[in-house]
């Protein structure tokens, strides 16, 4: 990262640190009791790291890691009722209740049984974290232990194991790399790095460059959840939490492989006493793709590199005040040889060996929860983002950026043991930049807009059976007023300041058919609604002549049913969903001039519905299973207007780009001793897609289906080192997940692995 860039953020930095310890002053705490136990497997074995949660209906009151003899205590704890929940990888246990009275200790041991679902606590579906077998959500949670087992190198490979999600990648390592949820856009998803939003000015990601270093887990919310979050969340949330806590450890892999690859990483995190920490960093470095593309012609400029670094640091008193800090910074660079692969109507014009992009990401935050009792307590929330990207074609350099600072305060109350509530306001002041948004005089402009939301959060429980989470979020965008443009090419109006209002709803019900406790069998149904809202982003602002330019709207209805057997050893699902995409915005072409009188307007309208089917398994011998399957049509509408008119190249009725009818995986891993592996198959029906060098000018075309198979194993050498190779793609299949961008053949990768401390 730039000098510069280390400056504007250590100086951001500054007053968000200093603002949040202003409230950092002790709770008052009436009395001190204690939690205390033991954790077992099912053959009465202690089991050493498993996270115990005691939690109330305001969130998690503190948490607890087992020792050696699966030993747990939780100390200073106010008077209360809480729930305690155990997290361990292969294993589930049903959540009990204690009851805590003046400086007495209480036993709450606890035997686990295994299972092909683990226990989680989820962040990112409430305004509060929630156990993952009371959220009424889509909702699925990758592990560490996921990654590890699957040797998976990006986020975007861990979100391929997520039905319902598309992942399309133009090319090989570090290309640019899209996630279509549930047939909404590539720009539909807020992704979150340790409650840090890290989407660009309007919303878009590129998946491509997301380390997998430090990850503790992943958490994906299906559905939009801009009653949660706000803008962006209009069809998924994507959040990453790193690892932090536990008992001290240190991890490290160096990696070489196919087409010049090297890959190093290394990690840290513990805790002793109320303080905790954790830090990773990566470095990725490949040469790419160096063979001949589809004319013959030798390919060049397809190299990537990648580094990445993150922190957090925090102190927490169980009971008590909570503070956590937060940064990460990265870089990543990548030249764009074009679509080499097919050229459906023939206008390849060659290998390009100019083109680069570097991108440079940097986030601080700071988070910080007072309990003012054992019922009631405030949350505060800031930071900043500072995102630049710089590009060198034939054409010449460009550059763009967002600058982001978020600040947030939320109460949370717990009415009863049963019944709690939260309310809070968020404040978003972002900034987007590029060299080709231009004022009056050809400089450089900004677009800069900010976001005032307040929301409010009921969440009720009823017998352990019935969880009801219902919340609204209202917000106010404001856009600051942008200078004309006179350039010949793209002409723009003055736009005069700008105020929209939108109201985001969002109800989720989760019931538990069968008795709680039942170790045969378990049945639960749950089923959701909601709308999200997606503002314009820095381009569809800078290149339109309507001043009145709106966000685009989802509406979503979603259920499910998931069956548990054994005990949780075997579980299946399904679920249905019905999704509707308004106020797209697209450029009005000769056809669609009776129907609007802008280059670009709010008129266009799509729908998604779909099945996602899953499996898993816990097997004998070590093995787990993992299946799923989406069944995902989509359908552009017509545009609003009086013609049953779409926007060109499409026709009513078409299917969204890049959205497979069809996708499905099966993956296997194994654990014998110290020996693991894991074979997955991955597939993909066609889908239609754009002519790669003219885009949508080119005309439409469908992209072939594919099927791929990977593999790995690891061993164990001497202490903790570990030996690791897989295999991606085996079959070496020529395949392509962006028309025109050939994606990876055959490639090894082998590599050690350490750990020490765990």
């Amino acid at each position: 990262m730039h000098p510069s860039r280390f400056r504007r953020l250590a100086a951001a930095s500054r007053p968000l640190v200093t603002l949040l310890l202003l409230f950092l002053t002790p709770a008052r705490t009436a009395s001190a009791a204690t939690l205390h136990g033991q954790v077992t497997d099912p053959d009465g074995r202690a089991v050493a790291g498993a996270r115990v949660v005691v939690a109330t209906t305001i969130g998690t009151s503190a948490v607890a890691i087992t020792d050696a003899s699966g030993a747990y205590e939780v100390g200073r704890l106010p008077a209360g009722r809480y729930e305690v929940h155990v997290v361990a990888d292969g294993f589930q246990a049903d959540a009990f209740s204690v009851t805590l009275t003046g400086d007495g200790r209480v036993e709450g041991s606890v035997q686990l049984r295994v299972s092909a679902v683990s226990e989680s606590i989820v962040v990112s579906a409430s305004h509060v974290d929630l156990p993952l077998s009371r959220v009424a959500d889509s909702v699925t949670v990758v592990t560490a232990a996921d990654l590890q087992a699957r040797q998976i190198e990006t986020v975007s490979d861990a979100l391929r194991l997520v039905p319902g999600l598309s992942v399309t990648r133009s090319g090989g390592r570090g290309a640019i790399t899209s996630l279509f949820p549930r047939g909404g856009g590539s720009n539909y998803t807020l992704v979150l790095v340790d409650g840090m939003r890290v989407n660009s000015f309007g919303g878009g990601y590129d998946f491509g460059h997301l380390s997998v270093a430090d990850i503790d887990r992943v958490e994906i919310v299906r559905g939009p959840q801009s009653a949660v979050f706000g803008s962006d969340a209009i069809g998924a949330v994507v959040h990453i939490v790193t690892r932090r806590g536990g008992r001290p450890r240190v991890d490290g892999l160096v990696e070489l492989g196919g087409q010049g690859t090297r890959r190093a990483a290394a990690g840290a995190a513990g805790s002793a006493g109320g303080w905790s920490w954790g830090a990773g960093g990566e470095r990725t470095r490949s040469d790419g793709f160096t063979g001949s593309a589809a004319n013959g012609e030798q390919v060049s400029n397809d190299d990537y590199e990648q580094r990445h670094a993150s922190g957090t640091f925090g102190w927490q008193r169980a009971g008590g005040a909570d503070f956590l800090l937060s940064a990460n910074i990265g870089r990543n660079e990548r030249g764009f040889p074009g679509p080499f692969g097919s050229d459906p109507i023939g206008v390849f014009e060659g290998v390009d060996r100019v083109a680069r992009g570097v991108n440079d990401t940097g986030q601080i935050g700071v988070r910080f929860s007072h309990p003012w009792n054992a019922t009631t307590r405030q949350r505060l929330e800031a930071s900043y983002t500072d995102i630049a990207g710089r590009f060198v074609s034939g054409f010449g350099p460009s550059e763009s950026g967002t600058r982001r600072l978020d600040l947030r305060i939320q109460e949370d109350i717990a009415f009863t043991p049963e019944v709690g509530a939260s309310a809070g306001v968020e404040l978003v002041r972002e900034r987007g930049s590029s060299t080709f948004v231009t004022g009056s005089r050809g400089q450089t402009i900004p677009i800069e807009r900010s976001v005032t939301g307040a929301y409010a959060e009921i969440r009720g429980a009823a017998r352990d059976r019935l969880f009801v989470t219902a919340g609204v979020r209202v917000e106010r965008f404001a856009r600051a007023a942008v200078e004309a443009d006179r350039s010949p090419f793209a002409p723009r109006p003055a736009f005069a300041r700008q105020a929209i209002d939108a109201v985001n709803p969002k109800v989720a019900v989760s019931y538990l058919v069968t008795r709680p406790g039942d170790a045969r069998r378990a049945t639960r149904l749950r089923a959701s609604a909601g709308t999200g809202i997606r503002p314009p982003d820095v381009f569809e602002i800078a290149f339109t002549d309507n001043p009145d330019l709106a966000p685009e709207r989802s509406r979503s209805l979603d259920a499910g049913i998931e069956q548990q057997f054994a005990g949780g050893a075997y579980v299946v699902g399904a679920a249905v969903f019905f999704n509707r995409y308004d106020d797209l915005i697209v450029a009005i072409g000769s056809s669609l001039r009776d129907t609007s009188r802008y280059r670009t307007d709010n008129i266009s309208n799509a729908r998604a519905r779909g099945l996602e089917l899953t499996a898993d398994a816990r097997l004998p011998l070590g093995l787990a299973a993992r299946a799923n399957y989406t069944f995902l049509p989509t359908e552009v509408l017509s545009v609003d207007g009086p013609a049953r008119l779409a926007p060109p190249p499409f026709a009513v009725g078409d299917a969204l780009v890049r959205r497979p009818r069809h996708h499905g995986l099966l993956d296997v891993t194994f654990a014998a001793g110290r020996v693991s592996g894991f074979v997955e198959v991955i597939a993909r029906s066609r889908v239609l897609d754009l002519e790669p060098n003219y885009g949508g000018f080119g005309g439409l075309f469908f992209s072939p289906g594919y099927g791929i198979v990977n593999a790995g194993v690891s061993v164990p050498a001497i202490g903790g080192l570990h030996l690791f190779a897989r295999g991606v793609n085996l079959t070496n299949r020529a395949y392509e997940e962006t028309l025109g961008y050939p994606a990876l053949g055959r490639t090894g990768m082998v590599g050690v692995r350490i750990a020490a401390g765990r």
